[in-house]
């Protein structure tokens, strides 16, 4: 393996940075040894930006700063604690819990517990988690005098999430109503005067949420110059480590605190960029030179990770975006001579069944379920291939949260079908009345005591003179007629026209008031309803779901229970994840599935400006993720919810690279074809064109 090193007289460096030599390459090294002033280092995947980080802080502490002087601001305060202990093996200064180390909340937290009297708080403040600020949020809806059942108004966890998401952006909470939440437009008013009680109470509690030590901490350094003066002398030497994730507040933050001395390092990669849709600022790294004229940039292109042939992939489809810092990533592994696959599939079984297949191949061939993820760009993706799993006895992790059966709103939907199924299911009526609103435990408990012994419990509850009917009259009557519509002897045996009813009577404006991330919730409800058009009643659509009930569990699960437990040895786990939370992670073998266009990329992600680009960010992290072999796969055919058979083509991400950088698996040797992929010359004639 070549080995990248110091090409320079060792006489010529100080005895303290010859070991370096060993450890970094030439492009980390200029990075460590920088002259003080402004750094926009851009990081690459797997080009060993920790070690680099690392490294830097070391570097100064040995060239005299003083460890309190050194602000390193990180996203997980892991990182930073794994980050300063490889600085203490590498300077052996016992000061190195000096430096200011953690998260941005963490650092902040420091600061305000020493100055919170400045701005009105006691030093003794309380700090909210999110359960705490729903809870008190709540508390303020009733006391700005809002009738929630006049207008159903938003639940407390949307409300906090668009008072952070305006905190974070520094945008007013009206124009994040219209951006993020349009159907809300016509309440900004009684959100505003939530928000404002909410503000008071806190200050009047001596508490703080996690955008209060934010926010508090950039009133401080704008309103008290005195100690605004005392923090940008300390901080003699500030980094910032994934600086492509900050958000306009975090950003503001690092530019105060630099104002004095202006020695930032910030490290980040632009083509890393995702988390937009939760406040990150894209413009944050990309106009750093702006900002800091005099700026020197560095990059880090050198990728430790992936192989050649899984870097060109990324380099060149990363290359169509427009707005970046031009990169190419070079390998420091070897050539496999094995290309990543584009695996064209009959339909979504067969992707499934491909993908469970060669797992097994690779398990075979000794690389572990633990060194292998399967990744999608929405969580409903993953809706066949978890079935497969479980039929065939494959052990696996869902990274992106609980598997997709369990969600709450998948369930809800679910209990609708199975009171179809079984009038008498209890734990089924219970969660879909108490959806309803002004019907709580007590009246849930109460009109199913009363519907367990019916004859006909839809008879019952549809007649007018029903006894248990709740206050909300319009509610209930709601209730009443989608019953009437799924029960129906046209809709009986259809399970997609039945989840089809639920949304478009009241499901989906239940979600609307109940989840801040509603959107995402609703696409998977629809990629169900799509997975359940290819059955012919709903009784056989819920039996293929209990299939996550199989006899490898110790206890039920899936559709019917209400805890996970994982199957398999706990040692050895498949992991399954959106790209989302794929970020910072790599495994040896990675398959995408679903790199269909109307897929990947997210036609809900397009709605946004610039978003197109955003997405294409979404599929290098997911590439880039691959150590060794990447499968692409996708389905050929497709079901809609009328049950109508739909071609798809290839992702425009697939497109528009060069058909030599992959090598294609053909399954079926009449799989229909589409046209090779344009290379990136004949599109920019095209455009020129």
């Amino acid at each position: 393996m070549k080995k990248y090193v110091i090409k320079r007289d060792e006489n010529a460096l100080p005895e303290r940075l010859t070991r370096y030599r060993s450890e970094l390459n030439e492009q980390q090294f200029r990075v460590v040894t920088a002259k003080p002033g402004a750094a926009l280092v851009v990081a690459g995947a797997g080009t060993g930006k920790t070690r680099t980080i690392t490294c830097r802080v070391a570097y100064l502490i040995e060239q005299g700063v003083s460890p309190q002087r050194i602000l390193l601001a990180t996203f997980t305060n892991r990182a930073a604690r794994e980050m300063l202990k490889r600085v203490e093996t590498l300077t052996g200064s016992q000061n190195v819990h000096r430096i200011w180390g953690g998260t941005f909340h963490r650092i902040a937290n420091l600061i305000l517990r020493r100055h919170a009297a400045s701005i009105g708080f006691d030093s003794n403040y309380s700090i909210l988690d999110s359960e705490d600020a729903r809870d008190f949020i709540n508390v303020c809806i009733e006391e700005a005098a809002i009738d929630t059942r006049a207008k159903r108004f938003p639940k407390a966890e949307v409300v906090q999430n668009i008072i952070s998401y305006a905190n974070n952006t520094d945008a007013p909470i009206e124009d994040v109503i219209i951006k993020k939440y349009p159907y809300f437009e016509m309440l900004s008013a009684q959100i505003k005067r939530v928000d404002f009680v909410y503000m008071e109470r806190k200050r009047m509690r001596n508490v703080m949420d996690y955008d209060d030590l934010l926010l508090n901490w950039k009133r401080l350094l704008i309103e008290k110059p005195d100690i605004a003066n005392l923090y940008s002398e300390q901080f003699q030497h500030i980094l910032v480590d994934e600086y492509q994730d900050t958000n306009k507040l975090q950003a503001e933050l690092i530019d105060l605190l630099a104002v004095k001395h202006k020695n930032v390092m910030v490290v980040g990669d632009d083509a890393q960029s995702i988390f937009a849709w939760r406040g990150a600022e894209f413009t944050n790294i990309y106009e750093f030179p702006k900002r800091y004229p005099q700026a020197e940039i560095y990059k880090l292109e050198l990728n430790y990770r992936s192989t050649p042939e899984i870097l060109g992939l990324a380099n060149i489809s990363i290359a169509n975006n427009r707005k970046q810092f031009p990169k190419t990533l070079e390998a420091v592994k070897k050539s496999k001579d094995w290309k990543p696959a584009l695996v064209p599939c009959s339909d979504v079984e067969q992707q499934s069944a491909f993908v469970a297949s060669r797992i097994l191949e690779l398990r075979d061939e000794g690389t572990s379920l633990e060194e292998i993820a399967v990744l999608y760009r929405s969580h409903y993706h993953s809706i066949e291939l978890q079935l497969e799993l479980t039929r065939r006895n494959i052990p696996y992790r869902v990274q992106s949260g609980v598997r997709f059966f369990e969600q709450a709103h998948i369930k809800d939907v679910i209990s609708y079908l199975r009171i179809i199924c079984n009038p008498r299911d209890e734990l089924a009526w219970k969660r879909i009345l108490k959806m309803i609103p002004s019907v709580g435990n007590q009246t849930a408990n109460k009109i199913y005591e009363s519907l367990a012994y019916a004859e006909n419990p839809f008879a019952l509850v549809k007649r007018e003179d029903f006894k248990y009917q709740p206050r909300g009259k319009q509610g209930w009557q709601n209730f009443v007629e989608l019953l009437e519509k799924i029960t129906s002897d046209e809709n009986r045996n259809r399970p997609a026209r039945q989840i089809e009813l639920i949304l478009t009577n009241g499901y989906e404006q239940y979600l609307q008031e109940n989840y801040e991330n509603f959107e995402a919730r609703l696409e998977d409800l629809k990629g169900l309803g799509m997975y359940a058009a290819r059955y012919d009643s709903t009784e056989d659509f819920l039996s293929e779901l209990a299939l996550l009930s199989t006899e490898r569990f110790k206890e039920p699960t899936g559709v019917v229970g209400e805890d996970v437990v994982s199957g398999g040895e706990e040692d050895e786990l498949l992991t399954l994840t959106s790209v989302h939370q794929a970020k910072g992670l790599e495994w040896k073998a990675v398959f995408l599935i679903w790199a269909a266009e109307g897929k990947f990329p997210s036609p809900r992600s397009l709605k946004e400006i610039d978003s197109e680009e955003e997405e294409r960010r979404l599929w290098y992290v997911a590439i880039t993720r691959a150590q060794d072999e990447l499968y692409l796969t996708y389905p050929l055919m497709i079901i809609d919810y009328n049950r109508q058979t739909v071609l798809q083509k290839p992702s425009r991400f697939v497109m528009e690279c060069p058909p030599a950088l992959f090598e294609v698996w053909s399954l079926e040797e009449d799989a229909p074809q589409f046209d090779a992929p344009v290379t990136i010359e004949e599109k920019k004639q095209d455009f020129i064109n």
